[in-house]
């Protein structure tokens, strides 16, 4: 039994595809972008971010090996040029600007509570006995 049986007919792919196209051309992207979320947030609810990081470390080892570490080389290129062109050449200048002042801040925050760390008694506040 082939997957057209009778003269006409169509198989569950072409059938598949019919209805998908009706229901976009009737209620637009925006219903598949609502129903995407919608499953995805129960995805993560039921199997928590856990499944998302392995699904994902799986796919790309898979991409890996199909294709190559060069591949994540030029699609990398092709974005970083796409944002090039559509933010503008001082737009990896702005984010560097800003991602260096937020490390400057962080290391300036571990600093102080490592000095504030330092200057607090270690053995609870209490003088040693002299015995």
């Amino acid at each position: 039994m082939t997957d057209k049986d009778n003269k006409g007919s169509m198989t569950v792919a072409e059938a598949g595809r019919k209805g998908g196209e009706t229901v976009r051309n009737e209620r637009g992207r925006e219903f598949y972008e609502t129903i995407g979320r919608k499953g995805g947030a129960t995805v993560k609810a039921e199997r928590g971010r856990a499944f998302y990081e392995e699904i994902g470390r799986k796919g790309g080892e898979t991409v890996k090996a199909e294709r190559g570490a060069k591949f994540y080389e030029e699609i990398g290129k092709k974005g970083g040029d796409r944002v090039k062109a559509t933010r503008g050449p001082n737009f990896y200048e702005e984010i560097g600007r800003k991602g260096g002042q937020k490390v400057k801040k962080l290391i300036e925050e571990g600093k102080r509570a490592a000095r504030e760390a330092s200057s607090q008694p270690s053995d609870g506040g209490h003088e040693p006995s002299k015995g």
